[in-house]
């Protein structure tokens, strides 16, 4: 297929153009932002000069279509509150450009995607989860951003939402192209990575209430110090994990609010998020167990209740064995040793792709193994070598 580099990366760049965030390669564009709706009526543009047929779905999927049945490839075009000019961002200009070439080579056919809300403004994955059948539209319709916004308020913004959901089985499979997001290809120097599974995910909300009071007159021994609390969890959680995880699991405290914040005050109450990912969903499961069990045990040390929200989370993802070997065996021809299979720590479409159609990705490296930041960046000779693996296993899984 005739792909050409040089257009790939302009796209890219001018994909980039819309939320431009002033800041080194950065991008502001969250989903259904002002930027959002431009850069997607630019990609249906694209599609439609490409010779494909752009549609939009009543979430704000939108699909450049190729014949009735096609492989597709793609990612989503939305960006975190200070995102990076890559992510998603890649994915969806490589399936455009694969689906490009090979139209123009009278190719197998070959549609590409942009995913609306991956990034989570108002959920998980939230185009993909509610295309997939995941998520109810009437109940992602109900979401609210941090600012108040409902979907449904959003989503009546978007004036060019006239098409129907696509049957999932229009599609033969899914290809994501995707920076690493983390540091190991880069560290190693592995050029691609070829992914295994996609971790699960969890994240509960843990409230510990005590005794709200004066801090210059409240003997430390009678306080009921929540801040206290969180501090010996957090020290706990740490310790007891290290025995019951492998070390590709993580766990985050990602959002705390103290009440009543305020300097001269014992902190009364405290509610924090726990985050943890792994790939195998038995040991997700016990170490909820354990952040619950280790929650109750500090609260009675410090004398203080301990709550819990429910559990919210993604199962893991296996991706499909012959889609990687696809993969496996483009890398293998266009950079012999320098791949390897690898899981993803982060969440991505294809996990929800994985549950209604054959899915895989591809990794390329990420500088610094930084993302979800302004200054997330990628060799662009490292782009290229990913799409043109990537284009290679298409045109084998798309025939």
């Amino acid at each position: 297929m005739p792909l050409d580099p040089q257009r790939f990366t302009g796209d890219l760049h001018m994909l980039r153009s819309f939320g431009a965030s002033g800041v080194g390669r950065g991008v502001v564009r969250q989903a259904y932002s002002d930027a959002d709706f431009v850069a997607r009526q630019w990609l249906a543009q694209r599609m439609k000069d490409a010779g494909l047929e752009p549609h939009f779905d009543p979430l704000g999927n939108l699909f450049g279509l190729a014949g009735e049945k096609s492989l597709l490839v793609g990612s989503h075009s939305d960006s975190q509150p200070e995102g990076g000019w890559l992510d998603g961002a890649l994915g969806v200009v490589a399936g455009l450009e694969i689906a490009r070439a090979a139209k123009e080579d009278g190719g197998p056919p070959i549609s590409c995607v942009s995913f609306q809300d991956e990034e989570g403004r108002f959920g998980v994955l939230t185009g993909s989860d509610v295309w997939t059948c995941k998520l109810a539209l009437a109940e992602a319709d109900g979401f609210i951003d941090t600012q108040g916004n409902t979907l449904a308020d959003m989503r009546a913004q978007m004036t060019d939402l006239a098409g129907d959901f696509l049957p999932h089985d229009r599609f033969s499979g899914f290809l994501e192209m995707h920076i690493e997001q983390g540091p190991y290809l880069e560290e190693t120097g592995v050029k691609l990575g070829v992914v295994t599974d996609i971790v699960g995910i969890r994240d509960m909300r843990i409230t510990f209430v005590g005794r709200q009071n004066h801090a210059g007159t409240t003997p430390m021994h009678l306080r009921r110090d929540t801040f206290q609390a969180l501090s010996a969890f957090n020290t706990a959680l740490n310790s007891r994990f290290a025995n019951a995880v492998t070390p590709a699991t993580v766990w985050t405290i990602g959002h705390v609010a103290l009440h009543p914040n305020a300097s001269s005050v014992v902190p009364g109450r405290v509610e924090f998020s726990v985050q943890w990912r792994d790939a195998d969903a038995v040991r997700l499961a016990r170490m909820e167990t354990l952040i619950k069990e280790i929650a109750q045990e500090i609260a009675a040390d410090h004398s203080v209740a301990s709550e819990f929200g429910p559990v919210m989370g993604l199962e893991p993802a296996a991706m499909d064995a012959r889609f990687q070997a696809e993969l496996g065996a483009a890398a293998e021809t266009l950079a012999p040793g320098m791949w390897q299979k690898m899981p993803s720590g982060a969440l991505h479409d294809a996990a929800n792709l994985a549950t209604v159609m054959p899915a895989a990705m591809l990794f390329v490296p990420s500088i610094g193994g930084i993302s979800h930041a302004f200054d997330e960046d990628t060799a662009e000779a490292d782009l290229v070598l990913g799409l043109q693996v990537l284009d290679r296993a298409a045109r084998a899984l798309a025939v």
